[in-house]
């Protein structure tokens, strides 16, 4: 019997329950990480890690782990704990920038504390992940730190804007810095501590370089389209914000009246920069105008070239649960947009 393991097809049960375990272990692992330490710290530190979430890092780099001789390995869970870690550092100070009520259906911890206790948290996070980091060698604290280096670059790269570069290329880059670049991480991680020759490790990063980036590009055509089905979203979260994702660039570069519309609605008219919409009425409008874009039809054209190379990279690896998992995910990632 098959079995969907967070959006996942694992093939078989026991495969699907030798992740499933190996995940216990990254959480039991993570929580005995942030539960020592200062009481003053630990409840804001560990907030959003018992707040949940698909713990998709972790998952990717016990999935590269299977192409090595030791899978699932000790050091194989720390690494993904490691990268879980400095995901959830990034997630606090991401909350303060954008002022998040919310996060993970709770609380954000901004919104219950104070900006000054969620960036502390989110440096107390990042502490702990660079001290067990150091438990794998310096490579690994190589690794993680210039990981964490393109994380902040994406971020000041996507708060400074494309200063009158290419609106394309620069989002594409942000995305990878703040996505791609960690689920990367994850895959070298996953591969390298399970013994993974150093060709494997190379393709596994690239693979997580790939779906970083697509995942992202799917949720921006997901919050457009979700105007037209009954998925539960809130449709145009990202136009109320400003954010012109991946299919908005493409329309706003377009030709005709709904192009010109596009470019009423979304760009300030004095300056051309974003400007968030507030009007539900305009909101609907926007997207009713994006679904039928040609913007659309190019983002998901790209979304599709992305899981080609990807697919071309997983050619290279072993037959096995492992590559027909990451094939699953791939599918998945493109499917999910419909």
């Amino acid at each position: 019997m098959k079995t969907t393991f967070a959006g996942l097809e694992l093939g078989s049960e026991e495969f699907a329950a030798e992740v499933a375990d190996a995940l216990d272990r990254v959480e039991d692992l993570l929580i005995a990480e942030l539960s020592s330490g200062d009481e003053v710290l630990l409840e804001a530190a560990t907030h959003l890690a018992k707040a949940g979430g698909k713990r998709f890092r972790p998952m990717f780099a016990i999935l590269a782990s299977n192409f090595g001789p030791e899978p699932v390995s000790d050091d194989v869970i720390t690494a993904a704990t490691v990268v879980e870690m400095t995901h959830l550092a990034t997630l606090y100070h991401d909350d303060v920038m954008d002022e998040a009520p919310l996060r993970r259906g709770a609380q954000s911890a901004n919104a219950r504390w104070s900006n000054s206790i969620a960036i502390l948290a989110g440096d107390f996070l990042f502490a702990r992940a660079s001290r067990l980091v150091s438990t794998l060698g310096p490579e690994s604290v190589r690794i993680i730190a210039e990981t964490f280096a393109e994380l902040v670059t994406g971020q000041m790269r996507e708060t400074v804007g494309a200063r009158g570069g290419d609106a394309v290329d620069h989002y594409l880059r942000v995305v990878w810095e703040k996505t791609g670049s960690l689920i990367a991480a994850a895959g070298r991680f996953g591969a390298m501590t399970s013994g993974a020759d150093p060709e494997r490790i190379e393709i596994l990063a690239k693979i997580g370089d790939i779906v970083g980036v697509a995942f992202q590009v799917s949720d921006d055509v997901i919050d457009i389209a979700s105007v037209t089905d009954d998925s539960g979203k809130t449709p145009g979260t990202d136009l109320r914000e400003g954010v012109h994702t991946l299919p908005v660039l493409y329309a706003l570069g377009g030709e005709g009246p709904d192009a010109v519309r596009l470019r009423e609605l979304l760009l300030d008219p004095e300056t051309g920069a974003a400007r968030p919409l507030t009007d539900d009425d305009e909101v609907t409008e926007a997207l009713n105008l994006l679904v039928a874009s040609d913007g659309m039809t190019a983002a998901r054209r790209r979304l599709e070239e992305m899981a080609d190379e990807a697919r071309a990279e997983l050619a290279k690896l072993p037959e096995g649960p492992a590559r027909d998992a990451f094939e699953s995910l791939v599918s998945y990632t493109v499917d999910r947009v419909g």
